[in-house]
């Protein structure tokens, strides 16, 4: 029998404070300081394990060691993924509710979301030009609320478009926050309930009628394993779970952005694969948008029943954290981890376990975002409309991006001035 080895320890009194301050680096540079994949520390007062790396992420994916419900600070629930949504559950109750999630991601639906997004990217670029500068954060997110409630079916007025997406962008915002920016995406959250569960009520009363593959209609009427409809505000918590991270894909939309005023070599490669109806390097620069820029900073999960991993003994019950950022920067991973090279997506063997900037293992069985092949998908239309479509400056400004604020972005939300759609566009849709 392997004698249990003792895990490395963070000697910090309590790491929630770190974790706050240092934001996305707190786990990889723990890692590095200790020599090891894996560690122990202390979060709220409770003993936590935090580890990182691809056979970390294969082992935080296994259903028989780990659950995911009592993971989510209520916190969290109460700002980013709303109570009894689907990031909650365990189990057959999972596997059913993420399989709703899952029959909106058909090859249809998503040429449909690509359709949507690119119209309203268009309809951005002529509003656009009547304006001198504007910050690309803020126009994004009205982009994909935009194009969100309409794939999804939900109704949107034009007076209630920045509103909305304020709010939608508020939640995500506050899921790294304390103090006010926290307390604003947990009022967000609440505004956002009320109006989508009233939506729900009206549709279940037909009131208000909405097409049958759309979120709206199969969440307002899926039944749960004991065959009873949703409650309505869980129905809205999860039907706001399909909208809110099509929202965040803005963060996505400004890290490309980013990527192509840092590493401009990388744009004309892009506009040649456009022009030659070639897809396979805009689909390696979004997977290293994806790999490079911070996203989710770490996942948690609960052990379901005491075992033993590499020698390492897992108590029934603690909190075990899996490193994302880290694991995306793992150089034991990735060659160069700091460096933008899309190229390295060439050899590439498509594991579920070491780019996971959106959760790893099984997108129908595991916690692995549903959408993540919808986010890929809107990220590459997005890109063709930056580099092929339109034509702006990108005057001086700070474009740093602080590693300690959760979500991160570049810290002047990347200005952008006299853009206009390109009189010539370098691709066609």
């Amino acid at each position: 029998m392997m004698k249990n080895l003792d895990i490395p320890r963070d000697h910090t009194i309590d790491g929630s404070i770190n974790l706050l301050a240092e934001g996305y680096t707190y786990a990889l540079d723990r890692r590095q300081k200790l020599q090891s994949d894996i560690f122990q520390t202390r979060l709220l007062g409770q003993p936590a394990i935090c580890m990182g790396g691809k056979e970390a992420a294969e082992l935080f994916y296994d259903r028989e060691r780990f659950q995911r419900g009592g993971a989510i600070p209520k916190r969290i629930q109460k700002s980013l993924f709303g109570e009894k949504g689907v990031q909650t559950l365990d189990g057959q109750a999972h596997a059913h509710r993420k399989q709703m999630f899952m029959s909106l991601m058909t090859p249809d639906r998503l040429q449909m979301i690509q359709d949507i997004v690119r119209q309203q990217w268009q309809s951005a670029a002529i509003r656009w030009q009547s304006t001198v500068q504007l910050e690309l954060v803020d126009e994004a997110q009205e982009v994909m609320c935009r194009a969100a409630c309409q794939w999804a079916g939900v109704p949107l007025r034009e007076q209630d478009v920045k509103t909305i997406a304020n709010d939608l962008a508020s939640m995500v915002d506050a899921f790294g926050a304390i103090g006010e920016r926290y307390k604003e995406g947990r009022d967000a959250r609440q505004r956002t309930e009320q109006w989508v569960t009233e939506l729900v009520e009206l549709i279940r009363a037909n009131r208000v009628q909405v097409a049958e593959q759309t979120a709206a209609h199969v969440i307002s009427w899926h039944r749960d394993l004991d065959g009873e409809l949703l409650d309505a505000k869980v129905a809205a918590v999860e039907l706001i779970n399909i909208i809110r991270p099509i929202v965040a894909i803005s963060y996505y939309v400004v890290f490309s952005a980013h990527a192509l005023h840092v590493y401009p070599e990388t744009r004309q490669k892009l506009v040649e694969s456009f022009e030659n109806g070639e897809a396979t390097y805009s689909q390696w620069f979004v997977q290293e948008v994806r790999r490079l820029y911070p996203f989710t900073p770490i996942l948690g999960a609960n052990v379901r029943k005491e075992f033993t991993w590499k020698g390492y003994h897992f108590p029934e019950g603690t909190t075990v954290l899996l490193d994302v950022y880290g694991t995306t920067h793992d150089p034991q991973l990735w060659e160069e981890p700091q460096q933008f090279r899309p190229e390295r997506f060439a050899d590439w063997d498509g594991s579920p376990f070491d780019l996971i900037p959106q959760g790893g293992g099984d997108h129908r069985h595991d916690h692995r975002c549903a959408g993540e092949w919808l986010t890929i998908d809107v990220m590459r239309v997005s890109l063709e409309f930056l580099a092929g479509h339109i034509e702006y400056e990108v005057p001086e400004q700070d474009l740093t991006i602080d590693l300690s604020r959760m979500p991160a972005l570049p810290a002047s939300r990347f200005i952008m001035s006299h853009a206009r759609p390109k009189t010539s566009p370098s691709t066609s849709s």
